[in-house]
């Protein structure tokens, strides 16, 4: 697998690649900006890294990841409301 270039060094090794957060039709509100919506990215990206950790830390699922993170984060609050 090709790794990312960086600006300084021209190589960057792939456990050091961030993943990209998508925002859902759900919650378009999840930009910066929130500090409530902060606090929600930032629990999905918390079960979002515990997938990634119970798959064995096998790359490739990331959007996978994030996407059942967030559908089990919504779901919680949604039934604490």
């Amino acid at each position: 697998m090709p790794k990312a270039k960086s600006p300084r060094n021209g190589s960057r090794k792939t456990s050091e690649m961030s993943i990209v957060t998508p925002i859902s039709a759900e919650n378009p509100s999840s930009a910066k900006g929130n500090g409530q919506a902060t606090d929600l990215e930032t629990e999905i990206r918390g079960r979002a890294y515990e997938l990634y950790l119970q798959r064995g830390c096998e790359p490739g699922h990331e959007v996978e990841d994030w996407f059942e993170a967030e559908r089990q984060v919504m779901a919680r609050l949604q039934q604490i409301a």
